[in-house]
């Protein structure tokens, strides 16, 4: 199933992506710690109750953004999204 608004979505998936970073790469000083932990459940959580196709269409618009970035940090944080924040199973 193709999306409606492809380029609503795309920037709303980067701009999710964008947050995400930010709180991930954020120390004590930027934000409170055990708030970030709930920030990244509750987006976990979120995502997780997405019905497939649309899972599987944000897992691809990540996979194009990890394979376009430079920055191998934030490739691995692009790469490890998926399953980090609930889109597939755990591979375990």
């Amino acid at each position: 199933m193709a999306s409606l608004y492809p380029f609503l979505t795309r920037a709303l998936a980067e701009t999710l992506v964008d947050v995400l970073w930010f709180i991930e790469g954020s120390d004590d000083d930027q934000i409170d710690q055990d708030d970030a932990v709930k920030v990244m459940e509750g987006v976990a959580h979120t995502l997780s109750t997405l019905p497939d196709d649309q899972r599987q269409e944000l897992v691809a618009l990540v996979a194009e953004m990890a394979d376009a970035e430079t920055d191998p940090a934030r490739r691995e944080f692009l790469e490890e999204f998926p399953e980090a924040f609930g889109l597939v199973d755990d591979e375990s």
